[in-house]
């Protein structure tokens, strides 16, 4: 096969991949990055929008200005929601958001692809970072964003491919597995499980020794991400001390983390202002392998495949680190949790087309239990109840429902209540 085939076949995979996810990483060692790009510059498939980021993008105020500037002469009218914000209204990540997915509306004849070129000049940028992943979850259903690295930029990837914002692209092929690199086989075993308590083991036994939690959560908070820099886990971990007395306090932590963990080397590596967990540590990382299956079954939905869903459903053994609310714990939580969900719709599916409805009750129950806002959820169940003559139970649930949302002074949206009424005017 030619470089011209390559690239089309590259170019094939990358339409079919772009449906399910809204951003795309090409990776970093992908030997046809810069051809894709020229490829996806010259597509017909989307209205291409091109940003490549400068030595100055070392902020987002800074990003965001040369894409206004650059992205309008490419798009006569792009930039007329984010050139009218006030300077407060800049630094206000939801309105700068709004305002840059307002611009995205603006755009209707096709289908957007928001290319963020040479994305390695920001690795040093917390902000930018922050930005890019709390786009991925608000971007309009039309919108993608495609980023061209040299280095693998240092956002929480797992999570993230968990709740269907994020693939990873090496040349033709979405990696499933090892998101962040193999890592090499040697002479001892840690099991870390991140799905429920979260907890540690080495040979088969618990780890106990962390002296408090906080080093145990800055252990996984570091096994999300490819690398972090000490101003994030700052942030994350003491937001209300001042910069000198978070340093010292992370100092602290990280040596109660090595001193936990009982190994000849240093658990977390130090190079050029990132941290990152020693990559000639062996271990097996419960969230890894739940995406892993998780792609897995994606990649073979067309077959409706229930063993491969369930496996999904089996390896979810409860809320990511439950029992803690730290915000980064929170956000990882949502999108395993979508995960789980999703695979529980899947194998309702996959039951009512079986005509097994009350296997279907069960499955979509237990995804409402998890995750009681989601009201896609509550109103399947309503009309499965229905369907299967339990109207009074229908009726019942409804009222719970509403009970619940009231109490927490929320109000149900109006496709539930079109649910309900529906059934109980027949």
């Amino acid at each position: 096969m030619n470089l011209q085939e390559s690239l089309e076949q590259q170019y094939e995979r990358f339409l079919e991949a772009a449906q399910s996810s809204k951003i795309i990483l090409l990776h970093p060692e992908s030997r046809l990055r810069s051809p894709l790009v020229a490829r996806l510059l010259d597509s017909q498939d989307y209205h291409v929008l091109y940003y490549a980021m400068g030595p100055d993008d070392v902020s987002v105020d800074s990003v965001i200005g040369g894409m206004s500037h650059d992205i309008a002469e490419q798009s006569r009218l792009f930039g007329r929601h984010l050139n009218v914000l006030s300077v407060r209204e800049q630094a206000d990540v939801p309105t700068l958001i709004s305002a840059l997915v307002r611009e995205f509306d603006d755009i209707q004849d096709r289908n957007i692809l928001l290319i963020l070129d040479e994305y390695d000049r920001s690795d040093e940028a917390d902000d930018i970072q922050d930005f890019v992943e709390t786009l991925s979850g608000q971007l309009p259903e039309h919108s993608r964003v495609v980023i061209n690295s040299r280095t693998m930029p240092r956002l929480p990837w797992i999570s993230m491919i968990a709740h269907q914002r994020a693939l990873l692209l090496h040349d033709d092929t979405i990696i499933q597995r090892d998101f962040y690199g193999a890592l090499p086989e040697v002479d001892y075993d840690l099991e870390v499980f991140g799905l429920g308590p979260g907890f540690v083991l080495f040979n088969g036994k618990t780890i106990d020794s962390w002296e408090g939690h906080l080093p145990r959560l800055l252990f996984f908070f570091a096994l999300e991400k490819p690398v972090v820099t000490r101003s994030e886990i700052c942030r994350a971990f003491w937001p209300d001390l001042d910069v000198d007395q978070a340093v010292n306090v992370f100092h602290v932590t990280k040596r109660r983390l090595h001193k936990a963990l009982q190994f000849d080397m240093d658990i977390l590596m130090h190079d050029d202002g990132y941290y990152y967990i020693n990559p000639a540590l062996s271990l097996d990382y419960d969230v890894m392998r739940f995406v892993s299956a998780l792609m897995d079954a994606r990649a073979h939905a067309q077959e409706k495949p229930f063993d491969k869903w369930q496996r999904v459903v089996d390896m979810y053994q409860g809320p990511y680190l439950q029992g803690h609310d730290d915000p980064w714990i929170l956000a990882r939580r949502q999108d395993y949790r979508a995960g789980f969900i999703e695979a529980l719709s899947h194998l309702a599916q996959i039951r009512l087309e079986a005509d097994r409805p009350e296997h279907a009750l069960g499955f979509l129950l237990r995804g409402a239990e998890e995750d009681d806002f989601r009201e896609d959820l509550h109103q399947q169940i309503i009309q499965l109840y229905d369907q299967l003559g339990r109207r009074s139970e229908a009726a019942a649930y409804y009222q719970r429902l509403v009970t619940r949302f009231k109490k927490r002074k929320m109000a149900l949206g109006d496709a539930t209540h079109a649910v309900y009424q529906e059934i109980m005017n027949r």
